[in-house]
Order: C-alpha cells, then structure tokens, then sequence
C-alpha cells in the first residue's frame, strides 16, 4: 500500500537517447522534451558547464533547434534543482561524472521521468563516460545514427579529424565526423599506420 500523496515506485523511468555526433540526439531530446511542455508537464533541462559551443542558457542541436536550460557544473546539483518537476532531460550526458548514474535513478525513484542524450562513444570508439552504465540502468533506450560522410551508409562512430587531445575534446564538422564501421577501421589503422 502507498502512502497518500508519494509517486508510485512505478510512476518514474530513465530514457536514454545514444548515438555518434550528428545522429540527431540532442534534436530528439528536444523533440521529448518540448511534447512533454505541450501536456502541461512541469520540465526542468539541464547540461553541463563545459558544453558551450552554442549557447550557454540553451541546448542547441546541430540543425540550430534549441530550448532554454539550466548549466551545471556537477550531476550531484540536480539534486537540488529538481523539485517540483515530472520531467528532467539531461543533454551531453557523457560530460558528467559517474554519480549522474546515481542522480539519475534517485529522480526516477522519486517518481520523474528522466531524458538524457549523449554519446555512447568516444572518438577512438571507446564507451564513453557514465553512458554504459546509464543505457544499462535505463528502462528505454534510443540509439540513433547519423549518414556516413564517406559512404552514405550508416554511421554510429564520431571519428576526429585531428589526432591525439584529450577524450573531451569540443568541436563541429570542423574537427569532427560521422563514419560508418569500415571507415572508422580503416582511418584508425591508417592513423596508427597499420
């Protein structure tokens, strides 16, 4: 039996929106986000402070769609910034720490509907940051693929045009591009001059 006035254990879920660069994550984030807007649904947006390639008060996808949000500087922050809500969504989720894991499934448990997007991996196609485990936590989950530049085909790799740097790397088509498996190997094997 619940207690008058607390969420249904089953009333909140975690939604996760995976792909490569220029898949269309962020858009499909938006697309949620903004339907949930539409019914009246209480929506707080959050992404992390290092992501300000466009706007630092708004998500911005790659085609300049945009809704207004909250920077954080630390996943444990949206603890506190979450009261009141039926719906959180969480843009370039491979930002943050690890305990966005954790802060992600105490909204759900508190009976939110949680919507993170963000890369599955990184540039060498490694799983990248928090996402295995957010996509392994989560009850839904997209993944999305962008056109291969090369071959037309599917493309699930964000394969960075300039070598070496560091994992968080922030760039565009300048400094990056989506590529399907065959041509991710094969420009892998030509940088490390296999």
């Amino acid at each position: 039996m619940f207690l008058e006035n607390t969420p249904s254990p089953d009333a909140g879920w975690i939604e996760v929106i995976c792909g490569s660069m220029f898949s269309g994550k962020t858009e499909e984030l938006i697309r949620r986000l903004n339907r949930a807007r539409i019914a009246n649904q209480r929506v707080e947006i959050f992404k992390p402070s290092v992501d300000v390639r466009y706007s630092e008060e708004h998500i911005v996808s790659h085609n300049q769609t945009s809704i207004p949000c909250t920077v954080v500087e630390a996943a444990e922050q949206l603890r506190l910034l979450t009261a009141e809500v039926d719906v959180v969504g969480i843009d370039e989720a491979q930002f943050f720490d690890d305990e966005i894991v954790a802060v992600c499934n105490e909204l759900a448990n508190r009976g939110i509907r949680v919507v993170v997007a963000g890369l599955d991996m990184d540039s060498e196609g490694r799983p990248f940051g928090p996402m295995p485990n957010l996509m392994a936590t989560a009850e839904y989950v997209t993944k999305v693929h962008a056109v291969c530049v090369k071959t037309g085909r599917l493309a699930h790799y964000s394969h960075r045009k300039e070598l070496g740097g560091p994992q968080v790397f922030l760039g565009e088509s300048d400094r990056y591009e989506a590529v399907s498996r065959g041509v991710f190997n094969a420009l892998r094997a030509n940088e490390l001059g296999g």
